[in-house]
C-alpha cells in the first residue's frame, strides 16, 4: 500500500487478512508495517520453519471461519483455534528444499522483467520526452480507442483473466487480443497491463487498443506515462472512464517515432513474455506438489536436492 519509516516487525512472518480478503496469505521477510485489517504473525522458529508455516496457511481455506456480515472478517481467537499436523523440522526443511527453488527461479524471472521494462520505460521518455506534457495538439482518442470489459466467464483454462488488479484467474475464452488493459474501479482504478496474446477483460477493467492495429506496446507506455490513478472520478469508490482517458491531452507522435519505438522494445517483451510463461508453468508445478508434499504423499527425504 506504500512505505513508512517506521517497522513493527523486522522478522519473517505470515500475513493474513483480518477484515476483506481473508483467504489470501502472504509470506515476508523484511522488516515490514501492517495497518490494522491484517494480521501478522509472530512464529515459534524451535517447531516451524516460517515459511513452511505460510504454505500450511495457503492450503487453508481461510473463508471457512469468517464471522463478518456483510465484510468477511477474522478474529485472534479464531485464529489460535486452528490446528496443524506440523512435522519436525527435519521433514520441513525436505519439504521446503523442494519449494523454494521453485519460487525462487519465479522472483528471479519477476525481476528480470522489471529491469527489462524499466529498459523499454527509459527508451519511451527518451523518444517521447514531451509527449504528455508539451504543446499538445492532440487526444489520446485519435490513436487509442476504450472499451469497457465484460463478466468474467466461468469456464476453466489457460487464457489470462484481467481485472484492476492485473491477471484475476484463467478461463477457456478470450474476449480479446493484443491489448493494453486498464483498471477500471476501486483501489486499482487507472492501473495498467499489457497482453499480447489472447485474454478476456473483467468489467472493472478498460481494453485499450491502438486504432492502427499495431502492436499495443507504445500505447501501453503512453497510459503508463499518463498518470491515469490520478485522474479517476470519485472518492469513496475511485473510477475510471473511457471519456476521461478519451479527452487525455497529448502531441501527436510521428508515425516513424512509434515504429521504431516499436522495433526497438518488441524483443524486450519477447523476452518478458517467455518469462511469465515460464512462472505459470512453475506456479502450476508449485501448486501441485504443495499438497503431495504436506501430506507426506510425496517422499523427498532420500532425493538429493
Amino acid at each position: 500500500m506504500g512505505y513508512v519509516t517506521m517497522l513493527l516487525y523486522d522478522k519473517p512472518s505470515v500475513l493474513i487478512g483480518r477484515k476483506g480478503t481473508i483467504e489470501k496469505v502472504h509470506y515476508v521477510t523484511h522488516p515490514f508495517w501492517t495497518v490494522d485489517t491484517l494480521f501478522y504473525t509472530i512464529i515459534n522458529e524451535d517447531i516451524i520453519r516460517p515459511h513452511y508455516l505460510y504454505y500450511l496457511l495457503s492450503m487453508l481455506d481461510l473463508k471457512q471461519y469468517n464471522e463478518g456480515t456483510t465484510i468477511p472478517s477474522l478474529r485472534t481467537d479464531t485464529l489460535n483455534r486452528i490446528e496443524f499436523n506440523v512435522p519436525d523440522l527435519k521433514a520441513q526443511d525436505d519439504t521446503l528444499s523442494v519449494l523454494e527453488p521453485i519460487e525462487e527461479k519465479i522472483e528471479l524471472n519477476n525481476a528480470i522483467n522489471k529491469n527489462l521494462e524499466q529498459q523499454a520505460q527509459a527508451i519511451f521518455k527518451e523518444k517521447f520526452p514531451h509527449i504528455l506534457t508539451g504543446m499538445c495538439n492532440d487526444t489520446i482518442s485519435s490513436i487509442v480507442t476504450f472499451s469497457n470489459g465484460k463478466k468474467r466467464p466461468v469456464s476453466d483454462g489457460n487464457v489470462p483473466v484481467f481485472g484492476g488488479n492485473g491477471v484475476l484467474s484463467y478461463t477457456g475464452e478470450a474476449n480479446a487480443n493484443n491489448c493494453v488493459i486498464v483498471g477500471r474501479v476501486g483501489a486499482y482504478c487507472g492501473n495498467t497491463y499489457l497482453c499480447l496474446g489472447n485474454c478476456w477483460i473483467s468489467d472493472n477493467a478498460i481494453q485499450a487498443k491502438s486504432r492502427t492495429g499495431e502492436s499495443q506496446l507504445f500505447v501501453y507506455y503512453l497510459l503508463k506515462n499518463a498518470d491515469l490513478p490520478s485522474r479517476h472520478i470519485g472518492s469513496g469508490q475511485p473510477l475510471m472512464t473511457q471519456s476521461i482517458l478519451n479527452a487525455i491531452p497529448i502531441v501527436h507522435p510521428s508515425e516513424e517515432g512509434v515504429k521504431q519505438f516499436i522495433e526497438y522494445c518488441t524483443p524486450i517483451h519477447n523476452a518478458i513474455d517467455n518469462n511469465n510463461i515460464e512462472n505459470q508453468k512453475l506456479a502450476e508445478l508449485r501448486d501441485a506438489l504443495l499438497p503431495k508434499l504436506m501430506s507426506g504423499e510425496l517422499d523427498v527425504s532420500d532425493m538429493d536436492i
